[in-house]
């Protein structure tokens, strides 16, 4: 093992030791009160978003009815759940913030809306803002009173948000900061109260600024003429002059960043689990066309490749949905270990979304992902009415498509998964190279365990155990091999870049593999075996496909990694063959009996 002490436990540990049942919440464990405020949402939707779908989506319209629906959004509490009660908000969980935003995503235009507001608008100030701060605006932002922008974006600076060119002046007096610069893309600028600014101060110094939309010199361009979530709004934010009082700087001077990418780690989350809602949504409606369909004397959903969809559809679902709450119970369990009249709480509990930003950016970028999918297969069962606008999947398949852009590219999370994975080993947080040796003795030892673990899933087990191994020791020959390179830029943007990339996908697959049983395991204990027939279909028939998915990537990255050296890879090859393992499932067999279940109860079901 390293001689390197772990510090304690964080984000990425999945990937070196197995996870407990006991440690995993599923959503099957959500208590009443947590089922209240999404049946709240789903209500919402079906009464006041859905019904105004066009008056949303028209362009002279738009802008009255969302403050129309956060208004009332506001009065049933739905803008409130992460505000403390001091604040006028509800106090309530991450989990039960994720319920409901898998309930908004019915409405992608709206859930944008809504998500920019309660997250990365709000939670800011939740987080960093100080005492007067959390008391100006918090309750206001709760009701709905104000609504929230969120401002990091910059043309040329998208990715790269935090080279942005923005620039706060302290003025002679030392009474506010001048800011001057624009933002773009900036969802609810056509609207919101507040904005959430990020500038630097002497052109150096990264921060964030609360600056209201009444202020001189702050003026929005029009509205972009967007693909999809047409009835959000997107506008440019323009500073001119713009005096913003020192009391509003948000946190500390030069450390912006601190909650320019805490916030993303909640929205990424969140946005992973609003796919998850969204691709429900999907399902439903490709099932229940599909049943009404006929040809050839028959209903649609009748033929193999439409059934075969539809469980693809599900499985990829349940897998997002079982690693998305185990995300939330992990960090909820640990905020609830905080002292909450702790004056340094809020700075605790954002340095523990930091902590988990690694499945954050996993969440973010496989959620969204999953949703494309999803959307796409629809479009195909609904056949050419899939392409005509009077059908509910073709708005779905343009609002979707931004998921993969939102809160950070999946590109820049791809990078950022494994790249934090090895910042942290360095600094001691994760044991990943004493995990490594441990891997690498076992290949020259003949010791890599093959046997499946005794009980309800323990083949499955077993794969995860392998998709982990797999995993680091593909990462491990990347690190030795390319050490030195791994700071040079023309590696990074290269054949680094590609590694990562490929490294990054393992790594998501490995964790969906790891999430998927535990949830299983869970629902075991929780109601028994006889009553989880269609979870266990699920994840035997998920876990078999994406273990063999890690095991072809592996290959292509050792592959590399051999750079067309024949002697290389047969080494790295015969180390693979000693990891891996192989078994047999009826799997066209078990994607029959889960379509045949969907086909039934039109649409996901468990």
């Amino acid at each position: 093992m390293s001689d390197k002490a772990v510090a304690k436990p964080v984000g990425g540990g999945f990937l070196l030791s197995g996870g407990q049942t006991a440690d995993v919440f599923a959503p099957e464990q959500f208590t009443e009160e947590q089922l209240s405020f999404s049946e709240t949402a789903v209500e919402f939707m079906e009464k006041e978003v859905l019904p105004l779908t066009e008056k949303m989506e028209d362009h002279d319209r738009k802008i009255e009815t969302n403050v129309k629906l956060m208004k009332k959004a506001g009065e049933i509490g739905l803008l409130m759940i992460e505000i403390p009660e001091e604040y006028g908000g509800l106090g309530m969980d991450l989990s039960t913030s994720l319920k409901v935003s898998e309930a908004m995503a019915r409405s992608g235009s709206f859930a944008a809306t809504m998500l920019a507001h309660s997250g990365i608008g709000t939670l800011p100030i939740v987080y960093f803002g100080n005492e007067a701060q959390k008391k100006k605006y918090l309750p206001k932002l709760a009701t709905g009173e104000m609504i929230a922008a969120y401002g990091l974006t910059e043309t040329g600076y998208g990715s790269d948000a935090l080279g942005a060119k923005t620039k706060a002046v302290l003025s002679p007096d030392k009474k506010y900061y001048v800011l001057n610069g624009e933002k773009q893309f900036i969802t609810n600028s056509g609207f919101a109260d507040l904005f959430i600014i990020y500038a630097k101060v002497d052109g150096e110094k990264f921060t964030a600024f609360i600056v209201e939309r009444k202020s001189d010199g702050l003026s929005t361009a029009k509205e972009e003429n967007k693909m999809g979530i047409k009835g959000s709004s997107t506008r440019s934010v323009i500073m001119n002059d713009v005096k913003v009082p020192v009391e509003n700087v948000l946190g500390e001077i030069g450390k912006g960043h601190q909650s320019a990418l805490g916030v993303l780690d909640i929205g990424r989350l969140k946005l992973g689990m609003a796919s998850v809602g969204g691709s429900k949504e999907i399902i439903k409606y490709a099932v229940q066309y599909a049943n009404q369909r006929m040809q050839f004397g028959q209903p649609i959903s009748s033929f193999g490749m439409i059934r075969r969809k539809f469980a693809d559809m599900m499985m990829k679902v349940y897998a997002t949905e079982s690693m998305s709450y185990r995300t939330s119970g992990m960090i909820d369990k640990a905020i609830h270990a905080l002292d909450r009249n702790a004056p340094d709480f809020s700075k605790k509990a954002a340095k523990i979304f930091e902590d988990y930003d690694i499945e954050a950016s996993i969440m973010k970028v496989y959620g969204s992902e999953v949703l494309g999918f999803v959307v796409d297969e629809a479009v195909q069962s609904y056949g050419g009415y899939g392409y005509i606008e009077d059908y509910p999947v073709a708005r779905a398949y343009r609002d979707a498509r931004i998921n993969r852009i939102f809160e950070g590219t999946n590109e820049i999370n791809r990078l950022l998964i494994p790249a934090t994975i090895l910042k942290r080993s360095m600094k001691g947080e994760l044991d990943f190279m004493g995990r490594l040796n441990d891997i690498l003795a076992e290949i020259k030892t003949d010791k890599v365990n093959k046997t499946p673990a005794p009980g309800l899933l323990g083949i499955e087990s077993l794969a995860a155990e392998t998709a982990k191994k797999i995993t680091v020791y593909a990462a491990g020959i990347v690190v030795q091999k390319y050490m030195a390179s791994l700071t040079d830029k023309a590696f990074n943007f290269g054949r680094g870049e590609y590694l990562f990339e490929q490294l990054a996908n393992m790594m998501m697959e490995t964790y969906a593999i790891d999430s998927t049983i535990l949830r299983t395991l869970k629902l075991k204990d929780l109601k028994g075996e006889s009553a989880i027939a269609m979870p266990l279909m699920l994840t035997r028939a998920f876990v078999y496909e994406t273990l063999n998915k890690v095991t072809l990537i592996a290959r292509h990255v050792l592959g590399d990694a051999a750079e067309d050296h024949a002697d290389e890879f047969a080494t790295y090859e015969k180390a693979l063959s000693k990891l891996t393992f192989t078994y047999g499932l009826d799997l066209s067999g078990t994607k029959e009996k889960i379509a045949a279940r969907i086909v039934e109860k039109e649409g996901y079901v468990l």
